[in-house]
């Protein structure tokens, strides 16, 4: 069962969702796209000292392939996204290794 089947809607404060598209060419529908596209490797919650909420980042494709790095807090179903890019090389690898072996979660 994909862990975000829970999630309710998703929270985009305005000014990330532009940057994310002007930096990093990555539209606010992709980066929802992936959290319902398996699988979605998501790393265990970190605390930003800034910004006093855990936050995760996950890695996971669209379903026009595209793989993506994600940073995003969830509350009570409702997802945050902060920010999106394409993944790094280190990352595309550590994604294809999980995938491979079946994983859908990583830390």
């Amino acid at each position: 069962m994909n862990e975000f089947s829970h999630v309710t809607r998703f929270a985009w404060d305005a000014s990330n969702r532009k940057q994310n598209l002007r930096l990093n060419g990555v539209a606010w529908w992709e980066v929802e796209e992936v959290f319902f596209h398996s699988p979605v490797l998501v790393g265990s919650p970190r605390s930003l000292p800034t910004v006093g909420e855990p936050f995760r980042h996950a890695l996971g494709r669209t379903r026009a392939g595209r793989r993506l790095h994600l940073v995003f807090a969830l509350r009570n179903g409702i997802i945050r996204a902060v920010s999106a890019r394409d993944m790094k090389r280190k990352e595309r690898s550590v994604y294809a290794n999980a995938t491979r072996d079946g994983g859908s979660r990583t830390d």
